[in-house]
């Protein structure tokens, strides 16, 4: 059983060349359409970002609910959890692009709205990426520890270090369920400055869970295909494919909870948020999106038969990734663009940090070996069934 993965030239070369490519589209939309690249800045490096996150996230629950099953697996939400100090280095650069994507950074926007004026002492540059800051301080110090409390277990064996990840995993959601809540408001809701929602929040947590989930599976399929993970099997792949109809079902709820609660209320002041995407051209978008992010995967994974197929939870997984674009799309261009617009631009940011995230992911998971030898539950992951 192989229990190191070892980089490909090829599979380096790629990411590279996505890298390249994307930067090169990069700054051609900085030059060409400024306020479109920062939208695409903003969207694909919190995309990733919220991979990590949910990754992060589904690894502490398995360490707080001492989950054996899952075991074999943890090097994958580890390895993405790496993206998060390079999220933070990019999402710093928001500083010169303040003015494209935030309304309330207008000095004739504070003078001419009361507002805008009320949220001045929190909504104010200088305390923005004070927060920022914090944020990403907080969750790749408590990712690295995490981290290194599962390497620690590799070397030293015994319970100290499994006691340990328990322990700092109860710590990371914590600080998690407070630190990205307040993410989520100040890069994704600020956008509209105007409208607030008490569950937009919960809402990109649990898309950041759902999606962070979905892409770890994929990752984990891929990696069994290519001779990795023998041991996974159907009760994994169960197991799994729960995780995702359940999140299906909660990212659904809460999706649609937000979207019927101020649709009744008909609260000029929140519907303004609808109105502007139903008219201006995105209202397929928000149909498609609960379509690829809810009904589908619900309906798909109701059957124990398609829970166990990995191609299909291998596609549904692909399709999720689209999902999750498609969720950030609609949430930050709309009031940016004030139309919907694809092409080049979009294709090429994507690619760049799509290359970025996974040349990252690559390195961090070749640094360790793939199976934790000394997990006091592995052998109950590599032996798990049910019916």
């Amino acid at each position: 059983m192989d229990t190191r993965v070892t980089l490909s030239k090829r599979f380096q070369y790629a990411a590279i060349a996505l890298i390249v490519v994307g930067a090169a589209v990069m700054a051609y939309g900085f030059i060409t359409h400024p306020e479109r690249a920062w939208a695409n800045l903003l969207l694909n490096n919190y995309y990733f970002l919220s991979l990590s996150i949910g990754a992060s996230f589904f690894m502490a629950l398995q360490h707080i609910s001492q989950s054996g099953w899952s075991s074999m697996f943890k090097r994958v939400p580890e390895a993405m959890m790496a993206y998060i100090p390079y999220a933070g280095i990019i999402m710093l650069l928001l500083y010169f692009g303040m003015h494209s994507l935030y309304h309330w950074t207008h000095e004739e926007a504070i003078a001419g709205d009361a507002l805008i004026q009320h949220k001045a002492p929190y909504l104010n540059i200088p305390f923005f990426f004070i927060r920022l800051i914090l944020f990403f301080m907080a969750w790749t110090i408590m990712t690295r520890l995490i981290r290194k409390a599962s390497l620690d277990e590799d070397k030293y064996g015994g319970m100290l270090y499994f006691e340990k990840s328990e322990l700092l995993s109860k710590i990371h959601i914590f600080l998690l369920a407070i630190t990205f809540s307040f993410a989520t408001f100040d890069w994704i809701m600020s956008i509209d400055v105007h409208w607030f929602s008490t569950i937009f929040s919960l809402r990109n947590f649990v898309a950041a869970f759902y999606h962070g989930t979905a892409v770890m599976v994929l990752f984990i399929i891929i990696l069994h295909q290519k001779g990795f993970f023998p041991a996974l099997n159907k009760s994994h792949l169960l197991d799994f494919s729960r995780y995702i109809f359940m999140l299906s079902i909660v990212w659904g709820y809460f999706t649609f909870s937000q979207f019927m609660l101020i649709w009744y209320a008909n609260i000029p002041e929140e519907t303004a948020y609808f109105y502007e995407r139903w008219h201006s051209g995105f209202k397929v978008i928000f149909y498609v999106n609960f379509f690829i992010n809810w009904f589908l995967p619900f309906t798909l994974m109701l059957s124990q038969v398609t829970n166990k197929n990995i191609h299909i939870v291998k596609a549904l997984a692909i399709v999720l990734i689209i999902g999750q674009y498609i969720d950030l799309y609609e949430q930050i261009f709309p009031t940016i663009l004030h139309a919907p617009v694809f092409g080049l631009i979009e294709i090429g940011f994507f690619a760049g940090f799509a290359g970025l995230f996974v040349l990252i992911f690559g390195k961090a998971l070749a640094s360790a070996d793939l199976i934790p030898k000394n997990h006091p539950y592995l052998e109950e992951s590599l032996h798990h069934h049910l019916h």
